[in-house]
């Protein structure tokens, strides 16, 4: 039975989708500007986080963080059934106001340790998507679930993090160099061919690798990638003629065309 479920509490939005003729190859890189868990229930699927790939079974939950690159990769088309839930880091500011329960977010790097095999948590994601004829008691119960969802996945969080700061070249690959460069120089001059002279490929073994782990090409990557980033400065405050800049554009026009594509709107009018 197919199924699509979603509604927003405040800033929770919470989907459950069962497709029952899902297409391998209809799913594309994503990129939130909120925190986002996902809930695998049903398929035959791997799930792809900045270069990371992890194999999904029912109850493997994943946390990806605002502006981590992720797509799910079905291995056969078929049943795909999952939920999402996504909400800003600032939900947290007057609960938590020391972010302790958004560490798995802000204290990790990209692509380590999003897994966690949760099959126990199914019931509250069940939960999420409860009818409530009163929205009040919907927000409060979406409330709930998500700090009880995030606690839950707290302590054994700690006990990885401190275990990866002990290991030295956590990740190895050559791709993953590649996007740990990139990450760290993501307003700075790029190009592929930067990147093929940078780690001695060719600029289509590049191609190959971006499009086979990410779903996308590495210019659709960086683009990407400075456009969440150029929303967090123009919600600062920044012009965008300076944000464009900032971001690593060569010019406004190149800024403007890209961000009107993603956003649907000019950058001056999003946060005036």
């Amino acid at each position: 039975m197919e199924l699509y479920y979603e509604h927003e509490a405040d800033e929770i939005y919470v989907r459950h989708i069962r497709e029952e003729n899902a297409d391998g190859n209809g799913y594309t890189m994503h990129i939130h500007e909120r925190c986002e868990i996902y809930y695998f229930i049903d398929g035959n699927a791997d799930y792809l986080v900045e270069g990371s790939e992890y194999r999904m079974k029912r109850g493997s939950l994943l946390v990806m963080r605002p502006g981590e690159v992720h797509r799910a990769k079905l291995l056969a088309n078929g049943i795909y059934e999952r939920y999402a839930v996504n909400f800003p880091i600032s939900f947290f500011d007057d609960i938590d106001p020391e972010r302790r329960l958004t560490n798995l977010y802000t204290d990790r790097p990209l692509g380590i340790n999003n897994l966690y095999e949760k099959p126990e948590l199914e019931y509250l994601f069940e939960q999420l998507c409860e009818d409530h004829t009163d929205e009040y008691d919907r927000r409060l119960a979406a409330y709930r679930i998500l700090i009880e969802i995030l606690s839950k996945l707290d302590n054994e969080f700690k006990g990885r993090h401190e275990k990866t700061k002990k290991e030295k070249n956590v990740k190895n690959s050559t791709f993953e160099k590649i996007l740990k460069y990139v990450n760290g120089h993501i307003f700075d001059e790029l190009s592929v061919t930067i990147l093929a002279e940078k780690f001695y490929l060719s600029r289509s073994q590049i191609g190959r690798l971006f499009k086979q782990s990410i779903g996308a090409s590495p210019w659709e990557y960086i683009t990407v990638k400075r456009l969440i980033a150029s929303r967090e400065m123009l919600s600062s405050g920044m012009s965008a003629g300076e944000t464009a800049e900032k971001c690593g554009f060569g010019d406004y026009s190149s800024f403007y065309r890209a961000y009107v594509k993603r956003y649907g709107e000019s950058p001056k009018n999003n946060f005036s």
